[in-house]
Order: C-alpha cells, then structure tokens, then sequence
C-alpha cells in the first residue's frame, strides 16, 4: 500500500505520532545531558571535597609539627624540672607520633585521588629519623646542668628545616594538583555540556528536518489532489465534459476524485440524450406545422365549399317561394323548376363530396394529434429520465433538475393540449358524419324533387304538398349547412390551437437545445452547439 492510499486521518495521526516520538527523543536526550551534567558536578564536588579534606591534612600536618618542633623547645627550656621535662617529652613524641599520623592520613587521601606522590613518604621517614635523633640527643641533656639545654641543642640545630621544607612542599603539591584537578574538571564539564548541546541541537536538527519534509509531503498529497478536484468541478461548471478525470489515491480525495469522474460521465451521457431528444422534438414539431398547414388549406376549401352550398340553398329557397307562389304558373316553370331542381343535386352531392373530405382531413387531424400525444409521452419519459439522472448527480445535478422539471411540464402540457385537441376533432368527426348523413337525406329530397318536377304536369293538384316538402327539406338542409358552418368555425379554432401548441413545442425545444448548449461532449470537439430555431405556425384566415 502506497502513503497516499492512506486516509488523510491516519496521515495527520501518523505525522502527530511522529512529533512526539521526536519530543520524546529530544527530551530524552536533554534529561540524559542533564543526568550527565548532574553526575559530573557531584562527582567534581566530592573531588573537590576531598582535595579540601587533603589540604587540610596536610596543614594538621604541619601544625604537628611545629608543635612537636615547640615541644622540643619546651623541653630545653622547662627541662630542669623533671617532671615537665617528662610531661614535655610525652608531649613531642605524641606530636611527633600526631605528624607522622597525619601524614599517613594524607597518603591515602592521595592514593584515592591517584594523586600519589613520594613526597609524602620521603617527609615520614624524615620526621620519624627526626624524632629518634631528637630523642637520641635528649639523652644527653641533664636537668642539673643549666649548660646541658644549649649542648644538646646544637647537637640537633637545624634538623626540623628539612622535614618542614617536605611537609611545605607536600602543601604547594596538594594546591597546584587542586588547581590543576579542578580546571581539569571545568574542562570536562565544558566538553560535556558542549556535547550535549551538540547532540540535542543535532537531534533537534534532525527531527526538525524529518518533520519539514513530512509537514511538506503531507501538505502536498492533500492540496494537489484537491486542487485537482476544483479543477474538475470548475470545468463540469464551465459546460466542459470532455475533461479526463485521473485518480491516483484511495484517500477521502481520491474517494471524491472517483465522484466527480462518475458524475461527468454521467452527465455526459444525460445531456447527449437530452439533445437528441431535443432534435427529435424539433422535427416532430416541424411535421406538425406542415400538418397544420395541409389542414389549413383543406379547412380554406371547406369553407368555400359552404358559401356555395349556402348560394345554392338560398336560390333554391326563392324557387320554393315562387314555386309555393305561382302554383297556377307550374306547368310553365315546370321546365325551370327541374333545371334548378338538378343544380340542387349536383350541389347536394358538391356538398356529400365536401363532407367526406372534411371528415377524410378530421381523421388525419386526429393521426397527427395521435403523433403529438406519442411525442409528448417520450418527452416525459426522457424528462423523467433526466430527473433521476439528476438527482443521482445530487449537488451538481440541480440545476440539470431544474431543466428536466420544465421539459417534464412541458411535455405534460403538450400532452393534454393534444388530448383536448383530440376531444375536440372527436366532436367535429361526429357532426360531420351527422352533416354526411343530412347530406344524404337532402340529396334524396332533391331526388323526390326531381321525380315531383317531372311528374309536375300530371299531378299538378300535389304541387302545394311537394312545396310543403320541399319547405321542410329545405329548413332541414339550412340547419345542416348552420352545423357545418359551425363545425368548419370549431375546425379553424382548432386549427388555431394546434398551430399555437406547434409553435410553442419548438419553442419550448429551442429553448432546451439552448439550455444544454454550454454543454461540451466529447463527440463535438471545440465546435459550437447547433441551436434549433424556432418554427413560425401559418397565418389561418380570419
């Protein structure tokens, strides 16, 4: 496993542990420097306690013998008395026996602080030949003869010099060996404190340094790939999709790397979708304006068909009128009353014909309506599609919601204007197959017109009950051409409103196109995104 796949927790654990080991090893070293410094203080302080104690032998040293050097003049002065010659004689051999004591003493301190020297010996067996020829001497000394104290004294004139120049010199090699220990010390307690403060300030160093470079390699495999990250979402927020997203780590940031990734492809592929539906919706609702304008084109005809059915029925009316009025005259307009009675005719099945057309165009109306409910259905799927496409994008999808919400309305909108429309060319289809068959009945009447026009010069006497007939036929057929008028008025209305609902589908996918167009796919290169134009419904006439 690589440092980097570690999680950014157990990095910042990992680096806390590492800072105090290093603290531990920092305060070792310090407390070992001071246990060490600690350690050579006591010990120079015991060393400079005992060459004190060695100095202060040394000089009891020689306090013993200048006492005993005093107690040997004690004994040449006081001597005539023999009892203080006795008192002073023990007296000089326990000073004498004191000295030599003392500097036994002093030869052990000096072996312990292996600063052993042969003066010390040298001076002991100086001051223990003194004593015996000091002792040697006084047996010559006599306490009756006042004379006796100056002999004597010459016999041993100038003997004590040599034992007090050695004890002197033993006190001059204790003082400068003192001085030389003790500087000997201050140097090594120099070079120990110099050397722990090198070795803390190395360790110091050291730690320091790992800790940099750590600090550094920890800041640096966060940052990048969180840089990297930005980068990412700053592109996708940019419209780009056609960016590689790279994941190096198994980290939180790789973690969040491999989201990013996994949203931009999708996205990509929602937004691919989104614009083929788009195209898609473009060109049905271009074959929905041509659609509308076929059928306002047939609608055109329909009512022209009308207003000469209406001509003709008003003709025939004034014929009836006539007829009804000049029955006398009958036989006369006998020939009169059969032409129109056939013009009658040929507008009625004019009139058949028109009706079969419009309900052959009612028909292909609700095809096209068909076609639209069909279109808006996908819509909505693809809508539905994108939602849930956008919602699994989460944050980064929301705005991608929003459009697909819209297209969503939109597509329900298209919806149920083309159930509407489809209900209202339902109704039409009706009352035009009810005008058919008024149709039918007024082409029959006209037949029964005609059969009583050519039967007119013998049955002359039914003329008033034919023009009654024809009466009613001709109300039933006005009521019949009121319905088509009024179905051909319904049919431009919804004419109108397939036009309106054809425009507004393209405007609504041009409008979408364009939402999606900052989008960059991997297909299109640099290239701008193709824009669907909106296409213009035809002018229906008043």
């Amino acid at each position: 496993m690589k440092l980097g796949d570690l999680k950014i927790g157990i990095r910042l654990g990992l680096l806390g542990a590492f800072f105090f080991v290093a603290l531990a090893v920092v305060a070792t070293g310090g407390w070992r420097a001071l246990d060490s410094s600690t350690a050579q203080s006591a010990q120079a302080l015991q060393r400079s306690l005992a060459l004190s104690h060695a100095i202060d032998t040394a000089r009891g040293a020689q306090v013993e013998f200048k006492i005993q050097v005093q107690e040997w003049k004690n004994i040449l002065i006081r001597g005539n008395d023999p009892a203080q010659l006795d008192r002073y004689t023990k007296a000089f051999v326990k000073a004498g026996e004191g000295t030599r004591a003392a500097l036994k003493k002093l030869d052990g301190q000096l072996g312990a602080l292996k600063l052993g020297t042969p003066l010390v010996d040298d001076a002991i067996k100086t001051q223990t030949e003194l004593g015996a020829r000091y002792l040697e001497a006084l047996k010559q000394y006599d306490s009756a003869n006042p004379a006796s104290a100056n002999v004597v004294d010459n016999l041993v004139k100038g003997m004590d010099r040599e034992p007090t120049r050695k004890i002197d010199d033993i006190v001059v090699y204790i003082g400068k060996e003192s001085s030389r220990l003790m500087q000997q010390m201050e140097e090594e307690s120099r070079a120990a404190h110099a050397q722990a403060i090198l070795v803390m300030g190395v360790t110091l160093a050291v730690t320091l340094v790992v800790g940099c470079v750590t600090v550094l390699w920890l800041i640096k495999s966060i940052t990048v790939p969180l840089h990297a990250a930005v980068g990412v979402a700053q592109t996708v927020a940019g419209g780009d999709l056609r960016s590689e997203v790279r994941v190096d780590s198994k980290d939180e940031i790789g973690e969040l790397l491999g989201a990013l990734k996994t949203m931009q492809s999708n996205l990509s592929g929602i937004v691919g979708k989104v614009r083929a539906g788009t195209e898609t919706i473009h060109g049905a609702t271009v074959e929905i304006a041509a659609g509308n304008l076929d059928l306002s084109g047939r609608t055109e005809q329909q009512a022209s068909s009308l207003e000469e059915t209406a001509a003709a029925m008003v003709e025939l009316t004034t014929t009836v009128q006539q007829n009804n009025a000049n029955a006398n005259e009958a036989s006369k307009l006998a020939d009169v009353a059969s032409r129109v009675a056939a013009r009658g005719g040929d507008a009625v099945e004019q009139m058949v014909q028109t009706m079969g057309s419009i309900n052959e165009s009612s028909r292909k109306i609700v095809d096209i309506i068909g076609v639209i409910d069909g279109i808006a259905f996908q819509t909505n799927i693809l809508a539905l599609n994108a939602a849930v496409e956008a919602a699994r994008a989460g944050e980064q999808g929301r705005g991608f919601a929003v459009v697909a919400s819209e297209v969503r309305n939109l597509a329900h909108r298209s919806a149920s204007a083309a159930k509407e429309i489809k209900e209202l060319i339902g109704d039409s289809v009706s009352r035009v197959e009810a005008g058919s068959r008024l149709a039918g009945q007024a082409g029959e009447t006209m037949g029964e017109v005609v059969s009583s026009v050519q039967r007119v010069t013998a049955i002359i006497g039914e003329i008033s009950v034919a023009s009654g007939e024809q009466r009613d036929g001709i109300e039933q057929i006005s009521i019949a051409i009121s319905q088509m008028d009024s179905v051909t008025q319904q049919n431009a209305a919804l004419v109108e409103e397939a036009a309106a609902a054809a425009d507004a589908l393209t405007q609504q996918a041009a409008s979408l196109s364009e939402a999606v167009s900052i989008f960059k796919l991997q297909e299109q290169g640099q290239g701008p995104a193709v824009r669907l134009a909106p296409t213009r419904r035809p002018l229906l006439p008043a």
